[in-house]
């Protein structure tokens, strides 16, 4: 076993809330930069920028594992994280067709920009993806399984856009074998607040918009057999 250094959240220029720096080089360098070894790409709703960073990680030496962080039908976020990318562009394919279509409103919520390795820039995504899916906490779990994936509620502290802001707590009866707190959370008070999550595997993520917040905390670190998606995976589901 040995200890990586990683940061399961973090968004590109496609998500609406992304900066237009965080591209798929610049992602990938900072991430490099900072010592991390393995990330993930998590836009709202969507997985289309996956693969660009995937290739731009492999270059920097940074393992990219393909994600979505997924807004259910409950305003919480999940955040979601595949073996392969085919995974994680047939979760994608799903969400999209159960999810509103929306106009995107560039002048207010920013370009959700589509980009290629050598940072073309192949679409603007029209509809808005900062809006809650039809998928429901109950399904998300099962759902990321069918496609290779698995799901961990996203910023369990904050008191707004997390499961327990949602629902007030974590349903055990949902599944989640994880769950995901910010970098600067203070876990005894999470856990004497919130005794369901006791037992369940923590990571602590940067949840990155910007370049500067992926660089200005310390990132933590997981133990795996092996630097790869499967590994991850396995050591944050079920058994």
């Amino acid at each position: 076993m040995a200890e990586y250094r990683y940061d399961f959240h973090i968004h590109s220029c496609l998500s609406p809330c992304g900066d237009n720096d965080m591209t798929p080089s610049n992602i990938a360098g900072m991430a490099a930069l900072m010592g991390l070894d393995i990330i993930a790409i998590t836009d709202h709703n969507t997985s289309k920028n996956a693969a660009s960073v995937m290739a731009a990680g492999q270059e920097a030496g940074v393992l990219v594992i393909p994600g979505m962080e997924l807004c259910t039908s409950e305003e919480a976020h999940i955040v979601c994280l595949f073996e392969t990318l085919e995974g994680a562009m047939g979760f994608d394919s799903y969400i999209y067709k159960n999810m509103p279509h929306i106009p995107n409103k560039a002048d207010i919520f920013g370009e959700q920009r589509m980009l290629s390795r050598s940072e073309e820039l192949l679409g603007l995504e029209e509809n808005l993806l900062l809006v809650s899916s039809f998928v429901g906490v109950d399904d998300v779990c099962a759902l990321a399984k069918e496609y290779g994936g698995i799901a961990l509620p996203a910023h369990v502290n904050r008191d707004s856009y997390s499961v327990i802001a949602a629902l007030g707590s974590l349903p055990p009866e949902v599944g989640f074998a994880a769950f995901e707190a910010t970098r600067d959370c203070d876990m005894e008070a999470l856990f004497r607040t919130n005794p369901e999550l006791e037992g369940l595997k923590a990571v602590r993520d940067s949840d990155s918009h910007y370049l500067e917040t992926l660089a200005e905390s310390e990132a933590h670190t997981i133990s795996l057999p092996e630097k790869s998606a499967r590994a991850v995976l396995q050591a944050l589901g079920k058994g």
